[in-house]
């Protein structure tokens, strides 16, 4: 019996409805594999928590966490309760970087029965590999001066060792794919990191004979993922272009309440952690509509990263064929509830067995 300590961190918002369902649709499978058994812990860590206790976690937060094998984790942020830099960089961010999730994962697909803005969208199915601890987003920089002459800069950091991790795993990946992979750059316009990391990306390719690779322009690459999204595979990009392409991704795909994503840990220190893109939806907080199917399919990439792919697959396939059959919540122009998508996804996977 494989045991899975998984830790739940629902977080805001509707993170407190899809979390719960999401982890009974892993129980389900649970029952129908019988070699794996998932242990849940639930932690209340959300902006109401922050306004009872001054902090986002407990100062032993993250020393609780590393006990387990992932964290699962729904939503963070409610900017009436608490400033997003503060709900963010003393939880979400904190998790990630002091865990060294160096790689983030972002999948988007086509689903039957969820309708594309796009006029013809064709059956995409791509993953962006986004590096998740460095590039644009790093910390170093600062302001000078004020008024008139007040000045910022903002240093991008790009490490030969955090550019090749993500260039190799998104080969790695590839190779269980179509073999397929595009880097994204921008070397005609930033003259220091992008032509480093065109670079690392040639050499890393040298390892891989018989894989087909393209690089594009990240600007050329966005309007290619609207018009012809079909053509890729497996997308290696930097923070922000990564940041900027799987947005677009859980556009195309209908809705971003249906797109997952992983922070990945490789070198096996800390657990990883698992969270669908959408946010904390505080419109629709406490209505029974979130949609479930982000955080769903977020459980299936944990399922993936403990080595049951085949299990994954079997999960993603009910979930396309709940949606072709029209169970959808209002967010892809359904009517059904929360529940009521949770509950014919766990009557499939129950079929399984």
């Amino acid at each position: 019996m494989k045991v899975l300590k998984i830790a739940n961190i629902p977080g805001d918002g509707v993170g407190k409805e899809v979390v719960p369902a999401a982890s009974e649709v892993l129980k389900a499978l649970e029952e129908v594999h019988g070699g794996i058994q998932f242990e849940f812990e639930n932690f209340p860590w959300s902006c109401e928590y922050y306004l009872e206790h001054g902090r986002m976690m407990p100062e032993d937060g993250l020393e609780r966490l590393r006990n387990f094998d992932a964290v699962f984790l729904g939503a963070v942020g409610n900017k009436e309760l608490v400033p997003d830099h503060i709900s963010l960089w003393e939880l979400l961010i904190k998790i990630r970087r002091e865990f060294e999730q160096v790689i983030n994962v972002r999948p988007a697909k086509r689903f039957d029965g969820i309708q594309s803005p796009l006029a013809n969208p064709k059956d995409f199915d791509l993953i962006v590999v986004r590096e998740n601890s460095e590039g644009e987003y790093s910390s170093i920089g600062g302001t000078i001066h004020q008024g008139e002459d007040e000045i910022a800069i903002q240093n991008a950091v790009f490490s030969r060792k955090g550019t090749e991790r993500a260039i190799r795993y998104a080969f790695e990946l590839a190779s269980r794919r179509k073999k397929h992979v595009t880097s994204a750059t921008k070397s005609n316009g930033i003259v220091y990191s992008m032509p480093f990391w065109d670079k690392v990306f040639e050499e890393v390719s040298r390892d891989y004979p018989g894989f087909e690779t393209d690089s594009q322009h990240i600007d050329a690459l966005a309007a290619f993922f609207v018009t012809r999204p079909e053509k890729f595979d497996v997308i290696v990009a930097s923070n922000l272009f990564g940041d900027i392409l799987t947005d677009i991704g859980a556009a195309i795909m209908g809705s971003i309440g249906i797109a997952p994503a992983a922070n990945i840990n490789v070198n096996g220190k800390h657990p990883s952690m698992f969270e669908p893109v959408h946010g904390s939806a505080p419109d629709i907080i406490g209505k029974g509509i979130a949609n479930p199917v982000g955080q769903i399919w977020t459980g299936k990439m944990m399922i993936d990263h403990f080595g049951e792919e085949e299990l994954g697959r079997e999960l993603l396939e009910i979930i396309d064929n709940v949606t072709r059959d029209g169970f959808l919540t209002p967010d892809v122009g359904g009517s059904h509830t929360t529940k009521e998508v949770t509950d014919e996804i766990i009557t499939r996977v129950r079929k399984l067995g």
